[in-house]
């Protein structure tokens, strides 16, 4: 007895000194997250650049507005789902998805995105409209207003033209912001796991906006993404980590660099 008490000891110290999700982190390499819970299946999280993400689960690969350089998503292998906010070449960029075999792949996107993507390749292309939803098995990908402020309809993003997305898999709902201000439809957002959350300028939104968003709509984990201002300058996201953790401790802030 004596034996196994002492080897279970052994591991929770080995567990306790291993773990810090709970700290802000800055990191030099976006982290891989896997996380793998009770009762939950597990979903592995690749930042990739600017605002590309990739998602595996359950045997599926979700590219989320692939991005950059080709070969950082041809090593995931084929996508299963692909996921576009809108229509700008740093979110829906034709370089990267020619170089990716779509044969097996579902587009969803806004139909200002879904419209230019007829001869891409994709095996099946969905259009959602701001609320819509559509559900995959136990996926489900609701698209969310985004938009400038003050709504107008030569602003670089109109009101109803493109999307946000809350995914929700694995018993988890992830959010990624896409190009927008600190609406309403994102400040109104529940139960959000992980988001994804834009700032740069003149395009977006500035830092203290951003923070303050999410500070009302209260996110478990959010990353600062697609932060590169119109300039090459970057937002401070240190500065918005530290915004938030001024406004709510429990809002953990994972600042990585997207563009290495």
């Amino acid at each position: 007895m004596r034996v196994t008490f002492s080897t279970l000891l052994l591991l929770l110290l080995f567990t306790a000194c291993g773990d810090s999700s709970n700290t802000s982190t800055a990191t030099a390499e976006a982290p891989t997250e896997t996380p793998v819970m009770e009762n939950k299946k597990e979903v592995v999280m690749t930042p990739i650049f600017h605002a590309a993400v990739v998602l595996e689960y359950d045997g599926l690969t979700i590219f989320v507005d692939p991005y950059d350089k080709p070969e950082k998503f041809t090593s995931f292998g084929a996508p299963d789902m692909v996921v576009i906010t809108h229509t700008h070449g740093d979110h829906f960029n034709e370089e990267v998805l020619s170089a990716l075999d779509l044969s097996g792949a579902e587009l969803f996107g806004p139909a200002a995105v879904t419209e230019k993507a007829g001869e891409m390749g994709f095996e099946k292309v969905t259009t959602l409209a701001n609320g819509e939803d559509a559900a995959r098995g136990d996926i489900t990908v609701n698209a969310v207003a985004a938009y400038n402020l003050p709504k107008a309809e030569d602003s670089f993003h109109p009101p109803g033209k493109f999307n946000g997305y809350v995914i929700d898999m694995g018993g988890q709902r992830y959010y990624f912001s896409g190009d927008t201000e600190d609406v309403e439809e994102m400040r109104a957002l529940q139960d959000i796991d992980v988001a994804f959350v834009c700032m740069n300028q003149p395009y977006t939104m500035e830092m203290a906006a951003a923070a303050d968003a999410v500070l009302d709509f209260k996110p478990e984990k959010v990353y600062p993404y697609h932060y590169r201002n119109q300039d090459g300058s970057f937002m401070d996201t240190k500065e918005f980590a530290r915004l938030v953790e001024e406004g709510d401790k429990t809002i953990e802030v994972v600042v990585a660099d997207w563009y290495k």
